[in-house]
């Protein structure tokens, strides 16, 4: 038996937005179901938010996201979650580090750090946090 994990990011009306970008940086394909046709929501504010969607890709990458509608509560928060996005190739990761990166804010620009030859932080302007990195063999004390 096997199991996976999938980030699931929570937005107050970004999420379709946040899907594409995230496909054009990670490529994949987008799937979205609204609220009308998850929960029969008539509000046409709402009708067309995400009540579902996701983007996966054959390199790996899968994220999904929700639009949280206006009668819950809704705080992102300062830190609420890292996406970390860890590879073994490092064009691949400046690649998406690249992507990621346009209209970021960068915590710690993508470079060699004391662990890993490649790390990096930023907040992407969706306000999720991204750690990109590239896998090392962890060796114990």
């Amino acid at each position: 038996m096997s199991i996976t994990t999938t980030t699931h990011l929570n937005f107050r009306g970004d999420a379709r937005a946040a899907l594409e970008f995230y496909q054009s940086v990670f490529g994949g394909e987008i799937a979205v179901a609204t609220h009308q046709q998850a929960y029969g929501t008539e509000d046409p504010a709402e009708a067309d938010l995400v009540a579902w969607g996701q983007v996966r890709a054959e390199n790996g990458f899968h994220v999904m996201a929700f639009d949280v509608p206006a009668g819950q509560s809704y705080d992102p928060g300062d830190k609420p979650v890292f996406v970390s996005v860890r590879g073994t190739d490092a064009d691949e990761i400046t690649g998406y580090w690249k992507g990621l990166a346009d209209g970021a804010t960068i915590i710690q620009d993508l470079a060699p750090s004391g662990w890993t030859p490649l790390y990096g932080m930023l907040k992407d302007r969706f306000g999720v946090t991204w750690v990109l990195d590239i896998a090392v063999a962890y060796q114990a004390a």
